[in-house]
């Protein structure tokens, strides 16, 4: 498999993260490359490296588990694409860890052909625009000043942005953060379907928060995102008292860890089956907290602000709704970035 990971901050060298969290079998990796993309599944043939783990090229990881490679010399650029390719040498567990909906293709062919630059005999997508056993490319960069880890569900995952187009809100906030001089790594940590408090769509965010966000690598903020949108956008919604006490418990649990906490106001959804006038006074609820200066945030996101509508603070903008009243277009995206004072990530 071809994988493609758009970086944040560029650096010196770089390690990958594989997982075999969710397999009901062992893994074998045979190998696992990375190079510089050129375009489509073709890479640059002379950025090609091989990724080591202990020294050894094959790893097996059982079920269960995750396993970061040694660091590998690598001219990373900032904002660029680098591919990630996995031999994988025999059947693939019944169940692969995974992230659905990654909105960029992925590339799949026969054969132990992941120092190959043309990817020979690729097909694209054969089970749809996802990341399989990869979590993490992480970049090594003396000059970085930590990483912010964005915590959410599908407006953080970046759903309903064009895919193969970079236009996440955190892809955004990473151009903004490359023009502004500042050497912050971005790490999207975002799930479609995640809430705060029922597994399903991954593990619930109070549950995954600590693996997640607070164990990324060089963490020093999260933004809270997304999460209570979806405990509140459907028919079993949850009370206001609840979603704050989950905004308290992650903002100890950060403040525990000596990580920032930059929280976010939910945005609106008016016009999706589940939106309720009750349901709207809970998030109006919610965002004030958020808004409070007491809450405990060290910053505060104003995602509703960025991309409702002022004439009707319950609904999209709609030159910021992708359609379904619910997610941002790739406008929306950017103006959810937009509106992070940067300051708060000094």
């Amino acid at each position: 498999m071809r994988q493609i990971v758009h970086t944040s901050i560029g650096g010196s060298a770089v390690r990958v993260q594989l997982s075999n969290l969710y397999g009901s079998e062992p893994l074998v990796i045979g190998n696992v490359h990375v190079a510089l993309r050129d375009r489509g599944a073709m890479t640059v043939a002379s950025s090609t490296r091989m990724v080591t783990f202990g020294g050894q090229q094959s790893v097996t990881l059982p079920a269960g588990t995750s396993i970061a490679s040694d660091p590998v010399p690598f001219d990373a650029q900032p904002l660029a694409d680098i591919a990630v390719s996995v031999y994988l040498p025999g059947t693939t567990p019944p169940q692969p860890t995974g992230h659905d909906g990654s909105l960029q293709d992925v590339y799949v062919a026969p054969g132990n052909i992941g120092a190959d630059p043309s990817f020979t005999g690729f097909s694209t997508n054969p089970a749809g625009q996802a990341y399989y056993f990869l979590t993490n490319v992480d970049v090594q960069n003396a000059h970085a000043t930590g990483a912010v880890v964005a915590f959410g569900a599908s407006i953080t995952e970046g759903a309903a942005s064009t895919s193969n187009a970079n236009r996440r809100w955190t892809n955004d906030l990473s151009v903004r953060l490359f023009n502004a001089g500042m050497v912050v790594g971005v790490l999207n940590e975002g799930i479609s379907g995640n809430n705060f408090f029922t597994d399903g769509a991954g593990q619930a965010g109070l549950n995954r928060f600590a693996r997640d966000a607070l164990a990324q690598p060089g963490v020093k903020w999260i933004i809270v995102s997304d999460d209570a949108v979806n405990n509140l956008n459907t028919n079993t919604p949850s009370s206001a008292q609840d979603l704050i006490g989950a905004f308290q418990q992650l903002i100890a649990r950060a403040h525990g860890a000596h990580v920032k906490i930059v929280c976010s106001t939910l945005t609106p959804f008016r016009g999706t089956p589940y939106w309720t006038s009750a349901i709207e006074t809970t998030r109006e609820q919610v965002n004030a907290f958020v808004l409070s200066p007491s809450s405990g945030c060290d910053a505060v996101l104003d995602q509703a602000r960025a991309v409702s509508d002022p004439a009707n603070p319950a609904s999209f903008l709609p030159a910021f709704n992708s359609g379904d009243n619910l997610h941002p277009n790739d406008a929306g995206m950017q103006a959810i970035a937009n509106a992070l004072d940067l300051n708060s990530l000094k």
